[in-house]
């Protein structure tokens, strides 16, 4: 049997099979100049039985630009990210842009890599995760000649335009629910904040609240590593063997806050008489735990929609306003581990 050639396919070969010429091929495939129903699908047809795929790199020559968004992020096992990028991708679906993912696990050194790798494809816009990079991955973020739209977080000076939630203004709005509530015991179960500044951010607002209040934090416990249910049940079993008092448990996150909450069901604590406990994110995979979780919606679908539309509308209309602020409103939802009344 006679191997395929491995010979890359051109517009000819699509030509031959359609019965058309090169110049209406090209029509077609690029979407331009008035080329008849019946012989867009007749190329259609060919090139999709024939495997062919358009060189891009040719048409980005002349323009200095392909039709890619380089979308970098810090995870994709954290359950946040998923979410953002499907807010991208609706958005992007209706254009000619094509999001393609890096993933820098919260290190600026791979945040660097990740970016010079993408941005030497020359793509049409930037969406990163964070205001906080490197002086080199700022410096390339400056220099890129395209959109860039930094995400999640609008506590800091972005380099062009940025959409998300004030993580401090999240902090606080949990601290002064928790006080309303009359918890004064309090304990915090968070990553190590160095790397991640969104969660360093709502600490910060969190801790400043209830310092208002004359109150600190009476245990907290930091660890590296993924965000586990079974790392919420091993940290909320050891800070309560240390802390036996405590009468309210903040979690940076849901994953880790599902994991307590499962360890006090299972200890048969009452929530949230004895104890109350809240995450953060407003993760919809947790609304089938026996009790549904206190915690905030972070707006992170939102979050990816808007920012894939300022940047598609900046590669339309490159005089569009750059240095856009977009703010959302984090969503507290209490859950059945939070209001006592």
């Amino acid at each position: 049997m006679k191997a395929p050639s491995k010979r890359p396919l051109t517009l000819r070969d699509v030509s031959e099979a359609s019965g058309v010429s090169e110049m209406t091929v090209s029509r077609v495939l690029r979407n331009k100049g008035d080329v008849s129903d019946a012989t867009r699908k007749r190329v259609q047809d060919a090139a999709k039985s024939l495997g062919y795929v358009p060189n891009k790199i040719a048409g980005a020559l002349a323009s200095q630009r392909v039709n890619l968004v380089a979308v970098i992020i810090p995870s994709l096992g954290n359950m946040v990210f998923p979410e953002v990028l499907s807010g991208i991708s609706e958005i992007l679906a209706d254009t000619d842009l094509q999001p393609v993912v890096g993933v820098t696990d919260y290190l600026p050194e791979k945040e660097e890599k990740v970016l010079f790798e993408m941005l030497s494809w020359r793509p049409s816009g930037v969406i990163i995760a964070g205001l906080e990079h490197s002086d080199a991955s700022r410096a390339m973020l400056r220099q890129a000649g395209c959109p860039v739209v930094e995400i999640m977080d609008v506590d800091g000076h972005p380099v062009d335009a940025c959409v998300g939630i004030s993580h401090r203004r999240a902090g606080r709005k949990m601290a002064e629910s928790i006080l309303q509530n009359g918890y004064r015991k309090i304990g915090f179960i968070g990553t190590k904040m160095p790397l991640d500044h969104r969660a360093r951010k709502r600490f910060e607002g969190f801790t400043q609240t209830l310092a208002k209040a004359g109150i600190e934090i009476s245990d907290q416990e930091f660890y590296s590593g993924g965000s586990a249910l079974a790392k919420g049940r091993e940290l909320t079993e050891k800070m309560l063997k240390r802390s036996p008092d405590l009468d309210f448990m903040y979690f940076s996150n849901d994953m880790i806050g599902a994991g307590g909450l499962l360890y006090l069901i299972e200890q048969g604590y009452d929530i949230p008489g004895r104890i109350g406990i809240a995450g953060f994110n407003g993760v919809e995979l947790l609304d089938g735990l026996p009790r549904k979780l206190a915690s905030m919606d972070a707006c992170r679908r939102e979050i990816g929609r808007r920012a894939a539309q300022i940047l598609a509308d900046r590669v339309t209309n490159p005089d569009a306003d750059e240095g856009l602020v977009v703010e959302l409103t984090p969503k507290l939802q209490p859950g059945d581990t939070l209001n006592r009344s």
